[in-house]
C-alpha cells in the first residue's frame, strides 16, 4: 500500500505562486508515473500534470505554461510549481502515483491539499 502526503497548499492572490509537494512511502515496487489532479466544487477531478520516472511531462491545456511538475526519484517525491495563478485554479489538489508491476496497474491518491486563489 502506497501512502501519499501532500503539502504546500494555501491562499494566494491572483497572479501569485505556490509550490506543492508530495512524498510517497510504502511502495514495494518502483513508482512509474506521478502526477497531480485537482477537483473544484461541483466538478469532476481532472489530472493537470503527470511526470514519468524518466522525466517526461504532460500538462492539461488549462495549466500549460504556468505549472511545472518535477520529481525526485530517489526520494519518491513529486512537486508542482504553480505560477500566474488564477481564481479558476481554486480546487483541492491531489497527488497521484501509478505503479505497473507485472502488467497490472495500481493507482494511489493522497488526501488532498486546498489551493484557493483570490481575485
Amino acid at each position: 500500500q502506497v501512502q501519499l502526503v501532500e503539502s504546500g497548499g494555501g491562499l494566494v492572490q491572483a497572479g501569485g505562486s505556490l509550490r506543492l509537494s508530495c512524498a510517497a512511502s510504502g511502495s514495494s515496487f518502483s513508482i512509474n508515473d506521478m502526477g497531480w489532479g485537482r477537483q473544484a466544487p461541483g466538478k469532476q477531478r481532472e489530472l493537470v500534470a503527470v511526470i514519468t520516472s524518466g522525466g517526461s511531462t504532460t500538462y492539461a491545456d488549462s495549466v500549460k505554461g504556468r505549472f511545472t511538475i518535477s520529481r525526485n526519484n530517489t526520494k519518491d517525491t513529486v512537486y508542482l510549481q504553480m505560477n500566474s495563478l488564477k481564481p479558476e485554479d481554486t480546487a483541492v489538489y491531489y497527488c497521484n502515483a501509478q505503479l505497473r508491476p507485472y502488467r497490472r496497474t495500481y493507482d494511489y491518491w493522497g488526501q488532498g491539499t486546498q489551493v484557493t486563489v483570490s481575485s
